[in-house]
């Protein structure tokens, strides 16, 4: 169904339509979003604007368009050809496949790795968060594209084979080998039905041929994400321990790799992408980076997935915002305008508080992952898990208050929000859930006291602020000092996430944001919902800020 269509009849037989908001379609998603605009140019990525005003036309127009059509017409997996031979495809709709072209022409998988200049992973943040709020799905072989790329770069032997392929902005969605696609994408497999997110449990062998460097993998994935990428990275099991390896679809002559697709998951979330259930039949791979060293060997890649699911539930967040307000400003209720509602835009304003503080924290940790010193080094070790904890954590809640404020209309499927309440418990759980982030971050203290000092060196910028903020510091310091009890380790995460949320927005482009942002989320009466943190003046100012 068209989004949009040509002048729909209002005048029915029994009624006539009003008082219903006008489509939001077509809109530039960058422009109109001055905190992005903010963050992109706070956090070095300035030159970036012009790419972020293009993608965010296209995300608020075509690609917006695209996430409905994709899902409205999930993936069908082919086991066998008419014939009865096997070859385990995936078919996705021809609009799945246009919002791959967008992404990759535009960089989403390797602007970070290519741009070669300072901030060029904050810009390639913008571009992804622009693109999450539309269509989640096509993120995913997107995101282990980007993320793959890091090891390849890293272990040139075999990482060279493939890499520049993985960097093109083609995107060739051709059912052929490698050897004979324009570009590549890569998905991953690291779980196992015995273990989940302990891959030290996992069983799948690794076995060298002699040849070539070859391996067979002999075992079974439990979730192998986007399964038509053309490579993967998956651990099994050596003599050493668990290994790296790079799994293609296709063997060395040209034939078919045994990567048995036993069904595609019934899952939560998006419906235009495949997530998969696997066995490998003595299927070939080539191991990358030391044996034994698989965990290790994927590490900065995770990483960069753990950031990208902060990114993409701020994507979440932002959507739902702006059509929660988009709805309020149309429409009226009980005699006024819902904007003009006391309560309601209470509501609305300190979701958009909680959006703003999502995107500034993801913003600067892109910054950080850049590794201009050691300083942002050691921040980004210990704000990528307490961040992912606490955005993705407070993605779902948030989704749920604005679907509230469009009532039924939030519920049904011909709106967006409710594709945005499915995908938003996403990210809590990929890539390790809250419990496994807070458990990092302890080993993170225990093993690295730099992290530590890195944090308060981030905090002291925005010492004297607030004294709100003061007071919330002045506890931290002394708990990070003392040995955490695990049972607290989600208090202590969500404490340092909401500090250094609170210490950028107070030393950002509009300081009265941050200082909001303490009243609300760090005096001593903090609130259980959203709509009772008493934001009074600055309500108003949020909700023109976040508007569209």
């Amino acid at each position: 169904m068209h989004r949009n269509p040509y002048r729909p009849r209002r005048e029915l037989a029994t009624h006539t339509v009003t008082n219903q908001p006008p489509p939001l379609v077509d809109y530039n998603a960058f422009t109109t979003d001055i905190a992005l605009s903010a963050a992109l140019t706070r956090e070095g990525g300035g030159w970036g604007a012009e790419r972020a005003r293009a993608y965010g036309a296209i995300a608020g127009g075509e690609l917006a368009d695209l996430g409905f059509t994709a899902n409205e017409n999930p993936p069908t997996l082919h086991t066998f050809d008419r014939y009865g031979a096997r070859i385990d495809e995936v078919e996705f709709h021809p609009a799945y496949h246009r919002a791959m072209a967008l992404a990759k022409e535009h960089g989403l998988h390797a602007l970070t790795w290519t741009a070669d200049r300072p901030g060029a992973q904050v810009v390639r943040s913008a571009l992804y968060y622009l693109h999450n709020q539309f269509e989640a799905g096509t993120a995913c072989p997107i995101t282990m594209t980007h993320a793959a790329a890091a090891v390849f770069a890293r272990f040139p032997d075999p990482g060279r084979r493939w890499l520049d392929r993985v960097l093109t902005a083609a995107y060739d969605p051709r059912v052929i080998p490698a050897a004979g696609k324009t570009g590549l994408t890569v998905g991953m497999g690291m779980t196992e039905k015995q273990g989940g997110s302990d891959v030290r449990a996992n069983t799948t062998r690794a076995i060298a041929t002699g040849r070539d460097g070859v391996f067979t993998l002999r075992g079974h994935k439990w979730f192998f994400s986007a399964p038509m990428c053309d490579l993967f990275l998956v651990l099994a099991r050596e003599p050493d321990g668990l290994s790296c390896f790079v799994l293609p679809r296709w063997r060395q002559d040209g034939e078919r790799n045994a990567i048995d697709i036993q069904r595609l998951k019934s899952k939560l979330g998006d419906r235009s992408n495949a997530s998969s259930e696997v066995e490998f039949r003595d299927a070939e791979a080539y191991r990358i980076g030391a044996p034994g060293r698989g965990v290790a060997t994927i590490i900065e890649m995770v990483a960069q997935t753990r950031l990208d699911c902060m990114l993409g539930s701020a994507g979440l967040m932002r959507q739902a915002v702006v059509q929660a307000i988009h709805h309020a400003r149309h429409r009226e209720a009980f005699g006024q305008r819902l904007i003009k509602a006391p309560l309601m835009a209470e509501v609305l304003a300190d979701l958009a508080l909680e959006s703003e503080a999502a995107i500034a924290y993801s913003m600067r940790l892109a910054r950080a992952f850049e590794g201009a010193s050691e300083h942002e080094t050691q921040l980004a070790r210990l704000a990528t898990p307490v961040g992912k904890y606490l955005i993705c954590k407070a993605a779902p809640a948030l989704v749920n208050e604005a679907q509230e404020c469009l009532g039924g209309n939030g519920y049904v499927e011909e709106s967006i929000l409710p594709r945005l309440y499915r995908q938003a418990p996403l990210n809590s759980i990929w890539e390790g859930s809250g419990n496994v982030q807070c458990l990092d971050l302890l080993r993170a203290l225990a093993k690295n006291p730099a992290g530590a000092e890195a944090l308060a060196t981030e905090l002291d910028a925005a010492a004297g602020l607030h004294p709100a903020f003061d007071a919330h510091c002045e506890t931290l310091r002394a708990r990070l000092t003392a040995n955490v009890d695990p049972a607290g380790a989600r208090i202590l995460a969500g404490d340092i996430a909401r500090a250094l949320q609170a210490a950028i927005l107070l030393t950002g482009d509009a300081p009265w944001i941050g200082e909001a942002f303490c009243a609300a989320r760090l005096a001593p009466r903090r609130p259980g919902a959203y709509g009772t943190a008493a934001l009074g003046e600055a309500a108003a100012p949020l909700l023109d800020r976040a508007a569209v």
